[in-house]
């Protein structure tokens, strides 16, 4: 009996648990179908259709009205662009509101939120009900304020649009399409002739067609100083000299634009033959950016080297290796300017050179023994009796 007992006893306990276990299972399962959470999405601009900055989406039950000591149930960050979001909202109505810096901004009450909904929310401030509610000040500064942002979104949009036909027409001078450049920046100019910038691009689509008509004069056997060829040339320099003299007017003159105004000009004149004002223009350029200077001063001497100005192609070059001791160009430059003032005895045949014209070569060939024109500086020195006192030999570097 006691067994049987005992056997029952244990029979009616597991039947027991079993239905413990239901009616949790059973509980559970009706906690699982409550109401599920509704969220919340929308974009925040202020009256003048701007973002509104350290804003925060809140929403509230309670009634109080003071901001201040309202408890707000939930609080959603609105991010840079304006837009917010917010999830886990307990389906009731809620009054819901938009602040900046804790201050209430902008504001809707009565705003229902159903199990399970997404809904949207936005506080577009330029509506009509929230400007009727501003007072006659702040309505006239938002007039204000909106007819400034008018004038700097046009000239925000000159300038764009003006960049743009900035780097097309840079572009067009790398390539050779000078016309093009040309084209464009006489309209840019036009549009904006208080930048510097601008006219320094147009010079130097002007001196690229001008070289262009330089070069086609010389081939139908126009000379270089023909009225035509000088015009364009001197066209190229009205730009630049107008681009450094807006510089220099400017608030915060750039160096580099006046340095790079004066260096053209110096190409300019040096195309047409006018050895003083390219000196002069590319002296100015030195002085303008000292820490370029020796660029400046060897682009002198070359410019008057190519332009055949012998004698003041090794005066330039002087300049060129006392700001720059080292660039070996400029010795080469020297020593062949130089060297067309040789002469022969006609007894001895002996090469006799102007001062300065050996320890130019020498020294290009110390700088560059393997240099462009390493070759040909050694062969001038031997041919007038010299002896090669770099490292250069057949082209190659001795060990």
């Amino acid at each position: 009996m006691i067994n049987r007992i005992a056997v029952k006893f244990r029979g009616r306990s597991l039947r027991l648990s079993v239905l413990l276990t239901a009616v949790m299972v059973s509980a559970a399962a009706a906690q699982a179908q409550g109401p599920a959470p509704a969220s919340i999405h929308g974009h925040v601009n202020n009256a003048a259709g701007l973002t509104v900055p350290d804003a925060t989406v809140r929403l509230t039950t309670d009634k109080n009205t003071d901001p201040k000591t309202v408890k707000w149930t939930y609080t959603f960050p609105v991010d840079a662009n304006g837009d917010y979001k917010g999830t886990g909202i307990d389906p009731k109505t809620y009054l819901v509101v938009v602040t900046s810096k804790d201050v209430v901004v902008d504001y809707f009450t009565e705003q229902p939120f159903k199990a399970g909904e997404d809904k949207v929310v936005n506080f577009d401030m330029t509506r009509k009900e929230f400007v009727d509610k501003m007072t006659p000040e702040e309505k006239k500064n938002l007039e204000e304020y909106k007819k400034n942002a008018a004038v700097a979104i046009a000239a925000n949009s000159k300038i764009a649009n003006l960049n743009v036909a900035l780097k097309q027409a840079r572009e067009d001078n790398k390539a050779g399409n000078y016309e093009a450049a040309l084209t464009s920046m006489t309209q840019a100019t036009t549009q904006a002739p208080d930048q510097a910038i601008l006219w320094i691009t147009l010079g130097d689509a002007q001196l690229g067609v001008a070289d262009k008509n330089l070069k086609a004069a010389k081939s139908s056997g126009k000379s270089p100083s023909d009225p035509d060829v000088q015009q364009k040339f001197t066209d190229a320099v009205t730009s630049y000299k107008k681009a450094i003299d807006l510089n220099a007017a400017s608030k915060k003159p750039l160096p580099e634009t006046a340095a790079d105004g004066y260096n053209q000009i110096g190409q300019a004149y040096g195309k047409i033959g006018d050895a003083k004002n390219a000196s002069d223009a590319y002296d100015n350029a030195a002085k303008a950016e000292p820490a370029k200077a020796g660029m400046y001063l060897f682009n002198e001497a070359a410019t008057l080297y190519n332009a055949g100005k012998m004698e003041d192609a090794a005066a330039a070059a002087d300049k060129a290796v006392a700001a720059d001791p080292n660039k070996a160009e400029a010795y080469y430059i020297k020593g062949q300017a130089l060297v067309q003032k040789a002469s022969v005895d006609p007894k001895t045949q002996k090469v006799t050179v102007p001062p300065g014209c050996v320890d130019a070569y020498q020294k290009y060939l110390e700088l560059a023994p393997e240099g462009a024109h390493a070759a040909e500086v050694t062969q001038v020195l031997t041919g007038i009796g010299e002896t090669v006192k770099s490292s250069y030999k057949a082209g190659k570097k001795k060990s």
